[in-house]
Order: structure tokens, then sequence, then C-alpha cells
């Protein structure tokens, strides 16, 4: 009867560890890319009043600088999820934007708009151009184009008789 009971509390335990092992494999893998500003970070700055530096000190580095205008800063936050070898989701992601005058006072904080285009794939090839041999014709093709044996004609070898 013993003998029973641990049998059954040794298989219960071995089910209840897969279960466990399962579970955990199917949690998704949560990864912060880039610098995700919160909610109460931008009331900090105040338009025509804070400096780059104020800026620095309240959001940190830039994720990026405009190519063309180097005033015009970028903050990118992403959010993702990964669940085993699927691609991962972008749960959360946040653009914000800051525009500095040319004395460095924030002219403007703006929230870009993160809507995403989905661009298809095509899957066309690339047409190559120039002949299109069959295998035979690769593989006889040549035929007859190589030096008979004991012709010491130097310019027909490879090296030009050099």
């Amino acid at each position: 009867m013993t003998y029973q009971v641990k049998r059954t509390s040794l298989s219960a335990f071995v089910y209840l560890g897969l279960f466990c092992l399962l579970m955990a494999a199917c949690s998704p893998v949560t990864a912060q890319r880039g610098n995700m500003l919160e909610d109460a970070q931008i009331p900090k700055i105040i338009v025509g009043e804070s400096t780059m530096t104020d800026v620095l000190q309240n959001f940190g580095s830039p994720t990026a600088q405009s190519t063309f205008d180097t005033n015009i800063w970028y903050y990118i936050g992403q959010e993702t999820e990964k669940y085993g070898i699927l691609d991962h989701e972008i749960v959360e992601e946040r653009i914000v934007s800051v525009t500095f005058n040319k004395e460095g006072i924030v002219e403007s904080i703006e929230e870009i708009d993160n809507e995403r285009l989905e661009i298809p794939y095509a899957n066309d090839k690339t047409p190559t151009h120039g002949n299109d041999f069959t295998f035979m014709q690769q593989l006889l093709g040549n035929v007859g184009r190589f030096n008979a044996p004991g012709n010491d004609n130097a310019a027909n070898t490879a090296g030009g008789g050099i």
C-alpha cells in the first residue's frame, strides 16, 4: 500500500514538474529597446523655458537627431514580446520629438503617430541577362574548346606564354 502511494505521489510530482516546465517555455520574453519616455516625464519640460541641458537631465540622451537639423531630437522606445521561435511582436511604441530654437530653448514637444505600414514582400526574382543553358548544353558546351595535347603553341595557353 505504501509503495502504491509513493509511486502515485512521485508520478504526480513528475507531471507537475513537466507542466511547470511547459508553462515556462510558453511565457513571452519581453524586451525594451530605445528610450521609452513615461507620461510623468514629459510635463517636466516647459516649452519656451527649458533648455537642452534640462531635456538631457529629464529624458536622457536622444535616440536619434534629425539628419538635416540637429536641433530636433527624437526619443524612440519600443517594448516587444517574443514567444519561443516566433518573430517578436511590438507591444508598445512611443516616438517623441523635441524641437529647439537656435538658442537651445525648447520650441515644441510632440508625440509622433507611429502607425506602421505593412509593406508586402515581393517574391519575384530579378531577371538576369545572359544565356540560359540546359543541363546538356552546359555539360557538352566545352567539348573541343581545350588545347590539343602536345600543342606547344604558348599563345594558346592560359598563361599567354609569358
